[in-house]
């Protein structure tokens, strides 16, 4: 077990065994204590060391290595492998969630120019027809991971693009900076299949499952300032919401 791992159980609780290991693992793989790449030993030594079965303590490691965030590799043992994103809903970024979360982004911006947009986007951020916007298209990843493909347009008097190193900054920093007030956000969560040159991006196969964001962001006089479409891998990325009974 790593040394800053402390495991305790409560022997009088209905709470099955194997699941308070499973879910005090998983918390320490999330926060980082146990970090990408580390092992947490084998069965029969972590059975040994908490006092249980090797069927329960075998049972606690596959909860976790269905949910993704272990493997078992012959001749290895059990490594920690990287953990998905779990994501808040409310008006922030990608990169502000990440950062928070202790994890680096990393950003390649693959497009950025001031074009004319279709209908679609002209009708989200309520733009005249002779309008022009900043389009701006990035791929963002997680250590060597990619998590996300990323499309965004803005009204070109928002914030100068061309002046912001996007590589090493996220969008709504940018737009804070530049004076932009973000108020209120609006959101549709879905799903689709992967094309070829995104799922090559994301390294996922055609046809993959991905889950997608699209988001019109409107300022604090009600303006909308940005319209996003997002793509993201399931198997790393997750929406999160506390639900209030009223």
């Amino acid at each position: 077990m790593h040394p800053h791992t402390h495991i305790t159980l409560d022997r009088s609780s209905p709470v099955p065994l194997y699941f308070q290991v499973a879910e005090q693992l998983e918390e320490a793989i999330l926060t980082g204590t146990l970090g990408a790449g580390e092992r947490i030993g084998n069965e029969v030594a972590l059975a040994a060391d908490l006092g249980l079965s090797r069927p329960t303590m075998r049972q606690a490691i596959q909860v976790l290595v269905d949910k993704g965030l272990l493997v078992r590799k012959r001749g290895v043992g059990t490594q920690v492998v990287a953990g998905r994103v779990h994501r808040p809903l409310g008006l922030t970024s990608l990169y502000d969630d990440l950062m928070k979360a202790g994890q680096r982004p990393r950003t390649v911006v693959l497009k950025m120019d001031v074009v004319y947009p279709d209908d679609q986007v002209r009708a989200e951020l309520r733009l005249a027809d002779d309008a022009q916007v900043w389009y701006l298209e990035r791929l963002r990843s997680v250590g060597s991971d990619p998590l996300a493909h990323m499309t965004n347009y803005l009204p070109t008097d928002v914030v100068d693009l061309a002046a912001v190193d996007l590589g090493e900054t996220g969008l709504y920093e940018a737009m804070r900076r530049a004076g932009v007030v973000m108020r209120v956000g609006r959101q549709r969560i879905s799903a689709r299949r992967a094309e070829a040159a995104e799922a090559r991006m994301l390294g996922e196969s055609e046809g993959a499952p991905l889950l997608t964001m699209e988001r019109t962001t409107y300022d604090d006089a009600g303006r909308a300032v940005e319209y996003g479409t997002h793509a993201y891998r399931p198997d790393r990325y997750s929406f999160e919401s506390t639900l209030v009974d009223r």
